[in-house]
């Protein structure tokens, strides 16, 4: 989304990570998704970090102007922890499922709070700390949408659907083919 909303071209290649291609292997020992290859020959393997790359670039919504980096940092950290933890709850048979997701909500109830005062998660216009919230939100709804659709977090909701039903994101949100190592052509984007 940061990429589309800059408005840079980049080269996209979809990859499966089964199935991992030479190319990929070769400039992230990761070997993890999503990797950027600047045309610097600069490796981005960090999904922040290839936010921050296209909007310093370019930003013409302003999305750097307010970033919360304490929602941010408690999102990559003690959420995503709970997230892989409710989501994934068979590979982590220590606990419940319940318990996973009851943890995660002592983080949602912060941003419910926060979305009571203002529309988005750093005041009254989209920024960085949504866009970079929002997938995991959204992976922790989808986990168990009838539930999340019933839970006491209607800002939160609220909230997750404007970013799911926005152009933008619906822009970006495409099914592609993968990559092949021998395909000259790949998909320019944003589209």
């Amino acid at each position: 989304m940061a990429i589309a909303a800059s408005g840079i071209q980049v080269e996209l290649r979809e990859v499966l990570l089964r199935n991992k291609p030479e190319q990929l292997l070769a400039i992230s020992a990761k070997a993890t998704v999503p990797v950027l290859l600047t045309s610097e020959n600069t490796v981005i393997d960090e999904s922040l970090d290839i936010m921050l790359w296209a909007l310093n670039q370019s930003d013409p919504d302003h999305w750097l102007n307010n970033i919360n980096n304490e929602l941010i940092t408690v999102n990559d950290g003690e959420f995503k922890h709970w997230l892989d933890r409710y989501k994934y709850a068979d590979r982590y048979p220590e606990q419940s499922a319940l318990y996973y997701r009851q943890q995660g909500e002592k983080i949602l109830l912060g941003l419910e709070q926060q979305l009571k005062i203002t529309p988005y998660l750093s005041g009254n216009n989209i920024t960085f700390t949504d866009i970079a919230i929002f997938p995991f939100i959204r992976q922790f709804a989808f986990t168990e949408l009838a539930w999340f659709e019933q839970s006491p977090y209607p800002k939160l909701r609220q909230w997750l659907n404007t970013h799911i039903e926005s152009t933008l994101f619906q822009n970006v949100m495409h099914k592609y083919p993968p990559w092949q190592s021998n395909q000259k052509e790949s998909v320019q984007f944003p589209i």
